[in-house]
Parts: C-alpha cells; structure tokens; sequence
C-alpha cells in the first residue's frame, strides 16, 4: 500500500516553507510511524521450514556423536553463545 505525498510550491512561498509543508504531510500521512513498526518484524517460519530445521539439527548432532564415539573428533570444552 503505497502513499504519496506531493506538496507544490504556491507562487509567493519559500522553498523552506514548501519543505516544511511536505514534513508536515508526512508526518501526518503516518509513513513514518509504519516504516518503523515493520523495520525489525520477522515473519513466523511455517510449520514445514521449522520441521526441516529441526530435523537438520537431529541429524548434525548424531553425526557429531557418532564422530565423537569413533574418536575422530575431540569433545567441545564449554559454549560460546
């Protein structure tokens, strides 16, 4: 949903005041409000993509499991997060 905003220069007015005006139209248009409400918003992952993340995540662990039980690797000393 687009929303534009036009504002045009009347004969006798400043350009600082044609600014002024077109701040004033978008800050009551409320753009910018909306544009900050979604700038971080994550979409909720679907069911089928959280179901193959934690089936990809099974599977690395009992690789690394297996790799560890056969001494091919060493054991993680704590985390880092």
């Amino acid at each position: 949903m687009a929303i534009n905003v036009r504002v045009e220069k009347n004969n006798n007015e400043s350009s600082a005041n044609v600014i002024r005006r077109f701040t004033k139209r978008v800050q009551h248009s409320g753009i910018i409000p909306r544009m900050r409400k979604n700038r971080y918003f994550a979409r909720v992952k679907s069911e089928n993509v959280r179901r193959e993340a934690r089936l990809k995540k099974l599977d690395r662990k009992v690789e690394y499991e297996k790799q560890l039980k056969l001494g091919k690797i060493q054991e993680r000393v704590g985390t880092r997060r």
